[in-house]
């Protein structure tokens, strides 16, 4: 039987959606079956064998459907692989360490076992409708995310599922 993931994502601007969608495609390719969803549409995890979620981070927090999306999940999460991702620091050196997750995700997960956790650069692009004066004041812009390393994790998570190395 081909295992089921979910790919779950909360997103203020569309990046991270873009993220999740880059982890979708390397499972898939890997012979997964793949439903992408942003969190706050993701209800039931009965159908899924595995769930995969990821959160932008604003001021070192997930975002808040990300940490509803546990509360309404949490009994199915304790007994699913779950694998996370946060993306936002808008920083080339940030964005290329292995920051461990934030506060409010250890938190948020502290009863759910997480097989891993990467914290992948962040966009800030001024011409996205919505993106406050203040931040492009105090904030890089530009896109920090690394590709082949978000591709290389979810090449992790394949390899986890299937056993195998996906291409």
């Amino acid at each position: 039987m081909v295992p089921r993931v979910l790919v779950a994502f909360a997103t203020k601007m569309g990046s991270n959606a873009q993220v999740a969608e880059a982890i979708a495609a390397v499972l898939r390719d890997a012979g997964l079956e793949v439903t992408t969803l942003p969190a706050r549409e993701a209800r039931d995890l009965a159908p899924y064998d595995a769930v995969v979620l990821g959160s932008a981070l604003y001021a070192a927090h997930w975002q808040r459907e990300a940490n509803r999306f546990v509360n309404r999940g949490r009994e199915a999460l304790r007994t699913k692989p779950v694998w996370l991702w946060s993306s936002g620091p808008l920083d080339r050196h940030l964005a290329a360490r292995d920051l461990p997750p934030a506060d409010n995700v250890l938190a948020i997960m502290a009863d759910i076992p997480f097989r891993a956790h990467h914290t992948f650069g962040g966009l800030l692009d001024p011409t996205v409708p919505g993106v406050d004066e203040q931040i492009l004041r105090t904030h890089q812009v530009g896109d920090f995310r690394d590709w082949e390393r978000i591709r290389d994790y979810a090449r992790e998570i394949a390899r986890e599922l299937t056993g195998n190395a996906p291409g």
